[in-house]
C-alpha cells in the first residue's frame, strides 16, 4: 500500500540541496586522483596524512597565503598555500586548521621551501586528528600549472558527467513514456549501474530486482531486517531531508563501505510506493545517485499512469513463480531466501501448491485470503502451455504448521475470498490442490502436482466448487515425482505414439477420447459425455484406439499401462 504524505500532498518531489550536491560530487575528482596529475608529480608530493580523506572529492582549487581564509570557502575546496601568513603560535595554528576542516575544504597542499623547510608538527597533528587530507611538495611548481591542470580535469568530468545524465534521462524517460514495467525498469537499472538493484514497497519486500544468482542467498537472507536497519540508519546520519525525499548511501549490515546501500525513494505528488536500492559498483560518469533517482522517476510515472492498480504485485511475482517454475535459480537456498525477502515464509512453515481455474481471481485476493487462514501466499498466472486460454491462476501457499491442514470447508472460504465473495463465480471454480510440504523443493513438487491435477478437464456432472487434492491421486502423484525419469518418458511415447501420430495427421482427438474412457472407468456413458461425444461415435473411437495400439482396452493390465503413460505425457508437457 502506498503511503501518502499529507505535507506535500500536491506537489511531486525534487531533488533536495544535498541530494544534487551528492550527485554533482560522483563527477568531481578525488584528492587521490589529483595527486596522479603531471603538474603535481612534478612538486614530489608526500602524503601527511591521508587514508580515507584522500577519497574526498574536490569542486575547485583555492590558492592562499592568508590566515583568514576559512572564510572565504564555500566546502570541496583543495586549498594551495606556502603558508607565509599562517599563525606563528603553535595554539593558533592548530585551530587554524580546524577552522579550514569546519569549513568543508576537501584537502590542504603545503609547498616547502618558500617559508617552511618542514610542514610543522602541530598542523600534521592537527590534519591527522580532524581526518584532512595533507600534503607536502618539496619542489616549488607555478600554483598556476596546477590549478589549470585540475581545473581542466573538473570541468571535463563535469561536461562529460552532464552528457552521461543527458543520456541517462533520456533513456529513462523513453521506459517511461512506452509504459515499460517495473521489472524491466529495474533490469536497466542494474544494467547501467553494473550492480545489483532491488526494488521494494513500503512493508520492505522485494517487488522486483536484477541480482546475480549466485548473490541471491547472501543479499536477500532476512532482507526485511536489514533493509530496516538500511532506511534507519539513513535517518540516523540525517540525509533524508526535504520530507524524505533525498538519497544517501546507508549501511547495510557492516561499517565497511563496501557494505553502503544506495537508497531512493519511488514517490510523487506527495505519495510513495516504495525505494530503490543499489549495491555497490563501480563508479557512473552521471553519477550513481542521479542514474537511481531518473530509475525511481521512471517507476513514480508509471505507478501513476497505473492508478490504483498495484502492477509491481503483478509483475513482480510473476516474474518470481515463472523463475521458480522453469528453474531459474543458481540453488535452492537462494530461491528460498528471494520467496521470503518477497513476504513468503519458507523456513518453518506448511507450503501447499495450487492451481485455481475457472473464474476470474480477484487482485491481490490470494495472499488476503491467506492472512484469513494465519498464513501467506503469492499467486501468479499459470503457464499458458499448461492451461492454454482458462486464466488459470498458481498460487504459493505458506501456513503455520498449527493450522496446514485444510478441510473442504476451509478451502471453500479460501476460494470465497478468491473471486470476492462472489457464489456464481465460486460454484465454476476448480481449486487443484498439491500435496503439504516443507521447505522449497517440496513446494515446487506440490505445485508440479496442482498443476498436472489441474490440467484434467471438469467433469460435466460436476456441480458447485470442485476440490481436487493430490492425496487422492497417488499414481499422479507418483508420475509427478518421477516426470523427468527417462524411462517414463520413453514408456509413454511408446505407448502413445500411434495416437499422437494420428491425432497430428487429421486433427484428431483419440488422446482426449482415451483420457476420458480412463477417467470414467467402467461407466463408457459417462465417458462418451465427457468426450462430447455420442456413444455410437465414442466406440467408434475406441475401436479405432484399440487398433491402432493393438492392445485390449478391457484388459486392466492395459489400462493401467496406458493410464500411466497418459498421466507422464500430461505431466511431461511444461
Amino acid at each position: 500500500m502506498a503511503d501518502r504524505r499529507e505535507d506535500d500532498a500536491i506537489r511531486t518531489d525534487r531533488p533536495t540541496a544535498t541530494t544534487a550536491t551528492a550527485a554533482v560530487a560522483d563527477g568531481l575528482p578525488t584528492v587521490r586522483e589529483i595527486l596522479t596529475l603531471e603538474a603535481v608529480a612534478q612538486g614530489v608530493p608526500e602524503v601527511l596524512s591521508g587514508d580515507g580523506a584522500l577519497d574526498a572529492r574536490v569542486r575547485w582549487v583555492h590558492v592562499s597565503d592568508s590566515a583568514g581564509v576559512a572564510r572565504l570557502l564555500v566546502g570541496g575546496e583543495l586549498l594551495l598555500s606556502t603558508g607565509s601568513g599562517w599563525p606563528t603560535d603553535p595554539a593558533e595554528l592548530a585551530a587554524f586548521i580546524a577552522g579550514l576542516v569546519e569549513a568543508g575544504l576537501s584537502g590542504l597542499v603545503l609547498e616547502l621551501g618558500v617559508h617552511y623547510r618542514y610542514v610543522p608538527a602541530v598542523v600534521e597533528h592537527a590534519a591527522r586528528e580532524h581526518g584532512l587530507a595533507l600534503v607536502a611538495l618539496h619542489r616549488e611548481v607555478k600554483f598556476v600549472t596546477l590549478t589549470e591542470a585540475v581545473h581542466s580535469r573538473i570541468i571535463s568530468e563535469q561536461t562529460a558527467a552532464l552528457r552521461a545524465r543527458d543520456e541517462v534521462r533520456e533513456r529513462f524517460t523513453a521506459l517511461s513514456l512506452r509504459g515499460s514495467p517495473a521489472d524491466f525498469i529495474v533490469h536497466q537499472l542494474a544494467q547501467t549501474l553494473g550492480s545489483a538493484v532491488v526494488l521494494e514497497n513500503l512493508a520492505h519486500e522485494v517487488v522486483a530486482s536484477e541480482v546475480p544468482p549466485a548473490a541471491e542467498q547472501e543479499l536477500f537472507t532476512r532482507w526485511e531486517a536489514r533493509s530496516r536497519l538500511a532506511h534507519r540508519r539513513h535517518e540516523e546520519l540525517g540525509l533524508a531531508q526535504g520530507g524524505g525525499a533525498g538519497v544517501a548511501a546507508a549501511p547495510a549490515g557492516g561499517s565497511a563501505a563496501h557494505d553502503e546501500w544506495l537508497i531512493v525513494p519511488v514517490e510523487a505528488r506527495g505519495v510513495r510506493w516504495g525505494h530503490l536500492i543499489a549495491l555497490p559498483g563501480p563508479p557512473h560518469p552521471a553519477g550513481r545517485t542521479s542514474v537511481l533517482e531518473q530509475g525511481a522517476i521512471a517507476l513514480a510515472l508509471g505507478r501513476l499512469a497505473d492508478g490504483t492498480a498495484d502492477e509491481w504485485v503483478r509483475i513482480g511475482r510473476q516474474r518470481l513463480v515463472d523463475g521458480l517454475l522453469a528453474g531459474r535459480f543458481a540453488g535452492l537456498a537462494g530461491a528460498m531466501a528471494r520467496l521470503e525477502a518477497a513476504g513468503l515464509p519458507v523456513a518453518g512453515a506448511r507450503l501447499r501448491g495450487l492451481v485455481v481455474a475457472g473464474a476470474a481471481v480477484v487482485d491481490g485476493a490470494a495472499d488476503a485470503a491467506a492472512r484469513a487462514l494465519g498464513g501467506r501466499a503469492i499467486d501468479a498466472a499459470a503457464p499458458a502451455s499448461a492451461f492454454p486460454g482458462a486464466g488459470a491462476r498458481i498460487v504459493l501457499l505458506s501456513l503455520p504448521v498449527a493450522s496446514a491442514e485444510l478441510s473442504d470447508a476451509a478451502v471453500r472460504g479460501f476460494a470465497s475470498t478468491l473471486v470476492g465473495g462472489d457464489a456464481a463465480s465460486v460454484d465454476r471454480l476448480v481449486v487443484s490442490m498439491g500435496a503439504a510440504a516443507d521447505g522449497l523443493d517440496g513446494l515446487l513438487g506440490s505445485v508440479q502436482e496442482a498443476i498436472d491435477l489441474g490440467r484434467g478437464p471438469r467433469a460435466r456432472e460436476a456441480r458447485g466448487l470442485v476440490i481436487r487434492r493430490a492425496e487422492d491421486r497417488p499414481l499422479m502423484r507418483l508420475v509427478t515425482s518421477l516426470r523427468d525419469d527417462h524411462r517414463l518418458l520413453r514408456h509413454s511415447e511408446r505407448m502413445l505414439a500411434p495416437l499422437i501420430e494420428y491425432d497430428l495427421a487429421r486433427g484428431g482427438d483419440l488422446l482426449t477420447v482415451l483420457g476420458a474412457m480412463l477417467a470414467h472407468p467402467g461407466n463408457r456413458t459417462a465417458a462418451a459425455a465427457a468426450s462430447h461425444l455420442s456413444r455410437s461415435v465414442f466406440y467408434q473411437r475406441l475401436a479405432l484406439i484399440g487398433d491402432l495400439l493393438g492392445v485390449d482396452l478391457d484388459d486392466g493390465e492395459a489400462l493401467t499401462a496406458l493410464h500411466l503413460a497418459l498421466l507422464v505425457r500430461r505431466s511431461a508437457v511444461r
